[in-house]
C-alpha cells in the first residue's frame, strides 16, 4: 500500500489514530529522507498537540528501532543476562559510571549505550572522555570482547543504531517538539531496544533540574516507557527520582569520574548518590533473576561494592577501551585539574532551603563544563565540589561549592550564578529534601 505524508500528517492534525503501515512509511521516510523536514516537522507538532496512544507509541518506537541495526547478542557467549539502564539526565547524574561496574560484579552483562550532554545536563560519555585514552567508540567486535572479559561496556551511540532518531530529533529540537511524551518515549525506547537488551530499568527524574520539573509530567513519561517497553517486549521497571538538588556532591567531568571512583573505591559516598544508585542495580538484579528479592538484590550490590569487585570491573572496563591501567589507583595522576579553584561563599550564615538545580548545570555550562550546541567543546577539568544540599548549613567555613576554573574572572562569574541558585535561610527554616527515590512505575501500576 502506497502512504502519502500529506495524508498522514492530515490524520493525525484532525486527531486520527496512525495504523503501524502509516507510522512505518514515515519512519522510512525519515531515513531515506522521502518526508522533507518541513513534513518531518508538521507530524512532530502534530503530535505534539493531538499525541498518540499506546499502539501507536509501540508501532512507532518498534519502527524506529529497525530502521538500523537491531545488535543480537544470541551466541555471543556473554557471561549473564543482558540489563541496562537509562536516565532522562539531571545535574551531577553520575550514576551510570558506578552502576554498569556493580551490576558486571553481580553477573549481570551491561552494553550500555550513552549520549552526550547538551544544554544543563551532562552527559555520561563526556564524563569518560575526561578519562585519557578511553575510547567510547569502538568498533563492535570489540564491544562484544569488552563485554565477554569484563561484563559491562560504556560507549557511544553508532551511526547505524536507531538512525531515524537521529534526523527525527535534530528536527524536533529545532521546532520546539521535543516536549512530547511519545516522542520522547520512542526515542529513548528505540535505541535501548536496538542495542538488544533483556531487561530494562528506567530513572526518570523530577523537578528543577529535570526535563519533567514537576511529579505529574515525570510520572507520565515514566508510565509512557513501561508500558511501550513491556509492550514491545523488553520487561521494564522505572524509579522517579528527586533532582531538586544536585546528585552528588559534584557537577561537572572530571570532577564526577573523580566522586564515582571514590564511591567504587568503598570511601563515604553522598547519601542520595548511593540510595538511588542502589535502587537502580537492585531493580535489574531482582529482574532478571539473579536475586531472589529486591532486599537480596541490595545486598548482593552492597557486597560488590564494599569487597571491591565492582571497582576492579570498572578498572578493567577502562583498560580495555584504552584508558590508564592505574586509574582506580592513581586517580589524580590521569584527571586534569583546573587551573583555579575558588570557593563560592554565601553572602551570610544559615541552611540551603532551595537550589534551583537547572542554575546550577548553568553555572557548569559557564565555566565551560558543557555546552549549548552539539559542536561545542569541553573543558573537561572544570566544575563544582562539595556542592551544599538542601538542610545543610553553610556559612565562612562551609561554602556553597568549590568552583574549578579556568582561570579567576570565569570562577567568580561562577559563584555570582551559584549565589542566585542557592537560597539560605536562617536557621530552623530548611525545609526536608524530598526522598531521592520518589515512586516506583511498572507496568501494574
Amino acid at each position: 500500500m502506497e502512504y502519502f505524508p500529506q495524508e498522514i500528517i492530515r490524520r493525525k492534525r484532525d486527531g486520527g489514530t496512525l495504523d503501524a503501515g502509516e507510522i512505518g512509511a514515515f519512519v522510512q521516510g525519515l531515513v531515506d529522507g522521502s518526508f522533507t523536514e518541513g513534513q518531518v516537522a508538521a507530524l512532530a507538532m502534530a503530535v505534539f498537540f493531538r499525541g498518540m496512544d499506546m499502539d501507536e507509541r509501540v508501532a512507532l518506537t518498534r519502527a524506529m528501532m529497525r530502521s538500523g541495526t537491531v545488535l543480537d547478542w544470541r551466541g555471543a557467549n556473554l557471561p549473564g543476562p543482558v540489563v541496562d539502564k537509562h536516565s532522562t539526565g539531571g545535574v551531577g547524574d553520575k550514576v551510570s559510571l558506578i552502576l554498569a561496574p556493580v551490576l558486571a560484579a553481580c553477573g549481570a552483562v551491561v552494553p550500555m549505550i550513552s549520549g552526550r550532554g547538551l544544554g544543563h545536563t551532562g552527559g555520561t560519555l563526556d564524563k569518560l572522555d575526561a578519562i585519557p585514552g578511553y575510547c567510547a567508540t569502538p568498533d563492535n567486535d570489540r564491544f562484544r570482547r569488552v563485554l565477554q572479559d569484563v561484563g559491562c561496556a560504556i560507549i557511544g551511540q553508532t551511526a547505524d543504531l536507531a538512525p531515524a532518531d537521529k534526523r527525527f530529533y535534530a528536527i524536533r529540537d529545532v521546532t520546539a517538539t521535543v516536549e512530547s511524551i511519545p516522542l520522547i518515549t520512542a526515542s529513548i525506547l528505540s535505541k535501548k531496544l536496538a542495542a538488544g537488551l533483556e531487561h530494562l530499568v528506567m530513572d526518570v527524574k523530577w523537578g528543577s533540574g529535570a526535563f519533567a520539573d514537576n511529579l505529574p509530567m515525570a510520572r507520565e513519561l515514566a508510565h509512557s516507557i513501561v508500558g511501550v517497553a513491556v509492550g514491545a517486549g523488553l520487561p521494564c521497571v522505572a524509579l522517579v527520582t528527586d533532582m531538586n538538588q544536585v546528585l552528588g556532591r559534584t557537577a561537572g567531568n572530571a570532577v564526577e569520574v573523580r566522586e564515582s571512583i571514590d564511591m567504587l573505591r568503598g570511601e563515604p559516598a553522598d547519601r542520595r548518590l548511593h540510595e538511588v544508585t542502589i535502587a537502580l542495580c537492585a531493580e535489574l538484579l531482582a529482574q532478571c533473576g539473579l536475586a531472589a528479592d529486591i532486599a537480596a538484590a541490595r545486598a548482593q550490590c552492597e557486597r560488590a561494592l564494599s569487597s571491591g569487585a565492582a571497582a576492579e570491573r570498572f578498572a578493567k572496563m577502562v583498560a580495555a577501551l584504552g584508558g590508564p591501567a592505574d586509574l582506580m589507583d592513581r586517580p589524580a595522576a590521569h584527571l586534569s585539574p583546573a587551573a583555579v579553584i575558588h570557593e563560592a561563599r554565601p553572602l551570610r550564615a544559615g541552611v540551603v532551603t532551595r537550589v534551583d538545580t537547572r542554575r546550577v548545570g548553568l553555572a557548569v555550562m559557564a565555566l565551560g563544563g558543557g555546552r549549548r550546541h552539539a559542536s561545542d567543546a569541553i573543558d573537561f577539568s572544570v566544575g563544582l565540589t562539595a556542592i551544599a544540599g538542601i538542610g545543610e548549613a553553610v556559612g565562612p567555613d562551609r561554602p556553597l561549592a568549590r568552583i574549578h576554573a579556568a582561570n579567576q574572572a570565569a570562577a567568580e562569574h561562577a559563584a555570582e550564578l551559584l549565589l542566585a541558585a542557592i537560597e539560605v535561610g536562617a536557621i530552623g527554616e530548611a525545609g526536608t529534601p524530598s526522598p531521592v527515590v520518589t515512586e516506583r512505575i511498572t507496568a501494574a501500576t
